[in-house]
């Protein structure tokens, strides 16, 4: 597989890791937390689920880097740029979530 497919696998993980949090209630979307109807999973829930997804998908996208070649070392500006465009990617679920009206 060519350089410029891998980077369009880790943005689509990246967007569907980042939303996934704010779709359901559940744990990583497969465990369930409670048996009740209307169980709401708490905001903090979220962020941890989300600042783990974000290592996971930056683990993912370190293995497809050095299956192409030599993976390049990273400072700390890089991870603090990945991890607000991981918020950015985020944010059309957490306003579906928590800022839409919702009516009736």
């Amino acid at each position: 597989m060519n350089v410029s497919l891998f980077s369009w696998v880790v943005i689509l993980l990246a967007v569907i890791a980042a939303n996934l949090p704010f779709f359901n209630q559940q744990l990583f979307a497969l465990v369930p937390l409670n048996k009740a109807d209307k169980y709401i999973k708490p905001i903090w829930i979220r962020l941890l689920e989300l600042l783990v997804l974000y290592f996971l998908v930056g683990l993912i996208a370190y293995f497809l880097e050095t299956s192409i070649g030599n993976a390049f070392p990273q400072g700390w500006q890089f991870y603090a740029i990945t991890a607000c465009l991981f918020l950015v990617l985020a944010y059309p679920g957490y306003v579906l979530r928590y800022l839409r009206k919702r009516h009736g």
